[in-house]
Parts: C-alpha cells; sequence; structure tokens
C-alpha cells in the first residue's frame, strides 16, 4: 500500500493547483480516497467523529449485495441447465451477469466523471451502490445496450439533475429499471424474458397475473420453498428471499440500513393481501394470493430491504419510516393484485413512497413541536 500512496503523491502535483490535468482532479480524488482515507480534517464547526463515512456505509452495502450477487450467478444458469455441475453453472451464469456489470459501471462512471468535472467536485461513492444494484433487478436476458441507456437515465436523470449523491428525490437504480419496465416492457415483463437457448420460461408472478391459473397448482408447480430458496425464474438478485435476509441482517447489525423501514413494508403487505384475500375476486387469481407468497415472489423482498431503505430517498424520521414502509408495503400489493397490466408492484410502490417520504417527515417534525410547545405549557 505504500508503492500506491508514494505513486499517488507523486502525480497529485498534476492534478492540483496549476497542474497540467486539474480539470481531471475529481477523477484523481476519487481513486485516491477509494484507496485510502483521506487526511483532510474539518476547520469549523461542528466536529462529528465518526469511523463509518460515505465510502464505507457504501462498501457494506455491496458487502450485503453479495449473497444475491453469487446465488443470482448460480442461478441464471441452473434455470436453462439444472443438471450442468456447480462450477459450470458459475462459468456460464459469470458470462451472462458480469458483462451486465461490465456495462452498468462503464457507462455509470463516464456519467458521473463528466458531472464531476463539469461542476468541478469529487466524484462520490454512492454510485457504488446504485451501479451494483441496477443488475440485480434485471432479467438475465436484457440487451446490454439497453443496459446501457437505463443506467444513464438513472444517473443523470435520477441523481445528478437533482445535484447529485445526497440530493435525488428518487432512487437512481429503480428509476433505471422503470425505464426499462416502460421503454421496453416485453424485454422486462412479456414473452422475451427468461428466454434463452430455446427454453422459454415465465416467472410465478407472471404467471399469477395471467388468470389462467390451475387451481390445483397455483403458481405452476413451484414450491414456496423454491420460491424462498430462489430456484425459480427472476431478475438476476431477486430470486433468492433467503440471500436477501442475509444481506437484510448483516445490514441492520452494522446500522446502515433502517429495520424500521422493513418491519412495517412487510406489515402493510400482510395487511393488505390478507384483505384481499378476505374480499376475494372469482375474475382476478390475485387476491387469493396468501401474505407468505408475496413475500417470496417477485421483487418484494428485494425492493424492501435494498431499495426502500435508501438512507436519500426514504423517510428521515422514525415516525415518517413507519407511514412510508406502510405505504410501499399498501401500494405494492394494491398494483401487483388490481392492475393485471403491472405484475410487479414493488418497483412502482417504493417510486410512489419516495415522492410522499418528504411529506411524512414534515408531518412527523410539527407534530413532535407541536407536542414540545403543549409541553411548555
Amino acid at each position: 500500500m505504500k508503492f500506491l500512496r508514494n505513486i499517488l503523491d507523486s502525480i497529485e502535483p498534476q492534478f492540483t493547483g496549476d497542474g497540467k490535468f486539474k480539470k481531471f482532479y475529481p477523477m484523481y480524488e476519487m481513486v485516491d480516497t477509494f484507496l485510502f482515507t483521506p487526511s483532510t480534517q474539518t476547520k469549523n464547526a461542528p466536529y462529528v467523529r465518526d469511523s463509518i463515512d460515505l465510502k464505507r456505509s457504501m462498501v457494506f452495502v455491496v458487502l450485503a449485495l453479495l449473497p444475491c450477487f453469487l446465488f443470482g450467478i448460480y442461478n441464471v444458469a441452473h434455470q436453462i441447465m439444472p443438471e450442468a455441475d456447480l462450477m459450470t453453472k458459475v462459468i456460464q451464469g459469470s458470462l451472462v451477469v458480469l458483462p451486465i456489470y461490465a456495462v452498468v459501471f462503464t457507462v455509470g462512471g463516464i456519467c458521473e466523471l463528466l458531472f464531476a468535472i463539469i461542476r468541478g467536485h469529487e466524484i462520490n461513492e454512492g454510485f457504488l451502490v446504485t451501479g451494483f444494484l441496477i443488475p440485480l433487478c434485471l432479467p438475465p436476458t436484457i440487451p446490454l445496450w439497453m443496459v446501457a441507456v437505463a443506467t444513464a437515465f438513472g444517473v443523470v436523470i435520477g441523481k445528478e439533475i437533482f445535484g447529485g449523491t445526497g440530493y435525488n428525490v428518487f432512487n437512481p437504480a429503480l428509476l433505471a429499471r422503470a425505464f426499462l419496465f416502460f421503454s421496453y416492457p416485453v424485454y422486462m415483463s412479456g414473452d422475451k424474458v427468461w428466454t434463452a437457448d430455446g427454453i422459454s420460461q415465465a416467472t410465478p408472478l407472471l404467471s399469477a397475473s395471467s388468470n389462467s391459473l390451475d387451481p390445483a397448482s397455483p403458481f405452476y408447480g413451484v414450491s414456496w420453498l423454491d420460491a424462498f430458496l430462489g430456484f425459480i425464474p427472476g431478475s438476476i438478485g431477486e430470486t433468492s428471499t433467503l440471500a436477501i435476509l442475509i444481506g437484510a441482517l448483516f445490514l441492520i447489525v452494522t446500522g446502515i440500513a433502517s429495520s424500521r423501514v422493513m418491519i412495517f413494508t412487510f406489515a402493510g403487505m400482510v395487511f393488505t393481501s390478507t384483505l384481499l384475500n378476505f374480499i376475494g375476486s372469482e375474475t382476478n387469481a390475485m387476491f387469493a394470493i396468501p401474505p407468505h407468497w408475496h413475500f417470496v415472489m417477485g421483487g418484494f423482498a428485494f425492493g424492501m430491504v435494498f431499495m426502500a431503505t435508501d438512507p436519500v430517498s426514504s423517510a428521515q424520521t422514525d415516525q415518517g419510516r413507519m407511514y412510508y414502509g406502510l405505504l410501499i408495503g399498501f401500494m405494492a400489493v394494491i398494483i401487483r393484485c388490481i392492475n393485471p397490466a403491472y405484475p410487479e408492484g414493488m418497483m412502482l410502490a417504493i417510486l410512489f413512497a419516495n415522492a410522499f417520504a418528504p411529506l411524512f417527515d414534515y408531518y412527523a417534525v410539527q407534530k413532535n413541536i407541536e407536542r414540545r410547545k403543549n409541553g411548555y405549557k
């Protein structure tokens, strides 16, 4: 590491002051702060001492995503060649997943770099998580050029036009997915999904919304355990609820993500799906899906753990997080069950709740102010 430190120190004058490459200082700063902890100190109050900075919190989220990432690589190949050995599945799955990551980080990195140079500020680590999330919420057969366009849309429209990391109103990764969903719906939820090597498969959620279900086998022979473990078709990182829960436990223990958002999102889903089970429908099979199936189908668990808990676009107060989570759980089930055009409701539910998060926080703060005023009387 000392060797790298010496190299960075030797080229630093080229990027600072009147250096030849001063316009590209954000690129140098990105590499420096990624490899080493900055030595700069705050000159003015307030002073906050904390070993968990933005870089480390982003790294923790990536670590929590690793179980989904690794299982996603395995499952992509498993759905196409279930009889192959483990090493073959890992190799074949990597050949599908890693090019998507290469496109996302290349396009996203270029966008981040351009905006940093134009604005003259440092490159933030926020895209590290966004870039890791985007491929995980996409089907493995998505064309790479679509991935590139969606990544640019998510970074520029979802974050940079609002001012960059920490200022975005909506989750950039979800905006990238929403762009693909509405621009190229066939590749995201139609006949093109999971069509590879002549094998065509429908995800359980898409099958459940088709209204052509066999009452004796409402999910086309997929057991709840298989859905929980993740041995089903779906987006790369969303199939295994078990892997997602492992990541959730890590985020909660480290204090990176809000357990309150997760709990109330789950509660909102359970309440709404139970209510629809009670109401029932003779024409819409989605009304009959129980809560434990909603939990393991589609992107509900993944969105609940990794998308809804985004520290920037979610609510910031404890009471606001309660309303925020309940709204997501409620809207996810309502969109899934009542609107057959959108069998996956979690994406739209979180984006909808992102727009209301500031309102929830405002209400919580005002309520606290009123309570404190009454206490002084």
